[in-house]
């Protein structure tokens, strides 16, 4: 459900900048921050570099752009 929010222009200034440098619109920016906020609230001991490797890869699964592990050796 899309809802409407008021947002100080300072901070809306700084997330333009972010947003054309990620190629993204300045919703989805907004977004991204809040899931990486989300994600580091829920599981502070986690680095932010973890965090955001965990969105990369479940966005690449999305895409279709992993294939399925195959073990290459046998297993005794």
């Amino acid at each position: 459900m899309a809802q409407s929010i008021r947002l100080d222009d300072e901070f809306v200034a700084d997330v333009k900048v972010h947003a054309s440098v990620a190629h993204r619109s300045v919703p989805k920016q907004i977004e991204y921050w809040a899931k990486i906020g989300q994600m580091v609230e829920e599981n502070p001991d986690l680095p932010f570099s973890f965090v955001k490797d965990a969105l990369l890869a479940t966005e690449e699964v999305k895409a279709g752009k992993v294939r399925p592990y195959a073990r290459r050796t046998k297993r005794d």
